[in-house]
């Protein structure tokens, strides 16, 4: 580790984390947050995201009872690439930088590994001393580009199989300078308060005792056979659970109808939001689904979770820090539907 954290003398140092997408890779960075708080309960922590996922932050920003994340700098350059040469895109850009500039930070822990990233912190406002932490290698089936090394001035090499939470831990510790944190300190996500205290969606033919399942993921390959999902879905029906098939664009509704075609009374509920997904996810019995963030968004609410993994490796995002998750399946090896139907029985009151 380098001697520049130990230049730092601040009591309450000002943090920038940047981890701006994409959904469950920003579930899997909440736990430093937590981290940090625990042994810096006065510092300022803020943290640059990509403006979609802002929903994922908002329970964690401070407020009475609790400390969290003091502000959420919302980043547009998704949306911005589509209309580069409009003055309103620039304008936008311009405000997003003199928000991002209205602080001096002291620490900016960046954990994502890739240009885009690295140019926020490069763009931020630093302190004399400032530490500027990212990942000096890649690891095992994650994206990274090497050239965001040369925007930090401590690189941090993590194993090459390391799981997203615990490589977000092993740059956070090393450039506070602290030891590292492993998994005897359980990782944090959502305030208790907050996750006890979700409503129910109300959503019309949604009916209760229901099980989520998620089936779509962006790569074709990490799917779970149709054939499974029905031989899932016929026997928790017959249990007597509705099965729901969400669905985010055209192509995955008509999966979602398919599967639906096949089991009784299974229902395709209309599109929701990343923020009503909280609440549609409280509310079911059990959320069955593949390496995706809206699985994973289940398992660290703390709900009843079965997570499939049938093309990516295990140990990159599994959930381990509860009992009412249970993994399946791993790199190029998929659960067969007994497994599945298994483990969600013995998670299922």
């Amino acid at each position: 580790m380098s001697n520049l954290s130990a230049q730092q003398d601040h009591t309450n140092p000002k943090i920038l984390l940047v981890k701006l997408s994409s959904l469950g890779d920003v579930l899997h960075n909440l736990p430093i947050v937590w981290d940090l708080r625990a042994r810096l309960p006065n510092a300022q922590i803020d943290w640059v995201v990509e403006e979609a996922y802002v929903h994922l932050l908002t329970p964690l920003v401070s407020q009475a009872g609790f400390k969290g994340i003091d502000r959420i700098i919302p980043f547009g350059l998704r949306r911005w690439k589509k209309s580069l040469f409009k003055l309103a895109t620039w304008k936008q850009f311009f405000s997003f930088k003199k928000a991002l500039q209205s602080v001096q930070y002291d620490y900016l822990i960046e954990t994502q590994g890739l240009l885009k990233s690295a140019l926020v912190c490069a763009l931020a406002k630093k302190s004399p001393n400032a530490v500027v932490a990212g990942l000096a290698n890649a690891t095992q089936y994650s994206g990274y580009e090497p050239v965001a090394r040369t925007f930090y001035n401590q690189c941090v090499e993590v194993p090459v199989d390391c799981h997203a939470v615990d490589r977000s831990r092993w740059v956070m510790s090393s450039a506070l300078n602290w030891p590292l944190l492993d998994r005897s300190n359980a990782p944090l996500f959502y305030p208790q308060a907050y996750t006890q205290s979700l409503l129910e969606k109300p959503i019309v033919g949604l009916q209760k005792p229901y099980v989520l399942c998620f089936h779509s993921t962006a790569r074709e390959a990490k799917r779970w056979p149709h054939q499974d999902w029905i031989a899932l879905g016929k026997e928790l029906a017959g249990r007597g659970y509705q099965i729901v098939f969400p669905w985010g664009n055209a192509s995955e509704k008509r999966v979602s109808q398919e599967l639906a075609n096949h089991i009784p009374g299974a229902f395709v509920p209309p599109a929701f939001s990343i923020e009503e997904a909280f609440s549609v996810i409280a509310g079911a019995d059990l959320t069955v689904g593949v390496d995706t963030g809206l699985t994973h968004l289940a398992a660290v609410l703390g709900k009843p979770t079965v997570e499939m993994y049938c093309d990516s490796p295990r140990w990159k995002t599994e959930g381990y820090w509860a009992a009412n998750i249970c993994n399946v399946g791993d790199m190029k090896s998929p659960p067969t539907a007994l497994e599945v139907i298994n483990a969600s029985l013995d998670l299922l009151p």
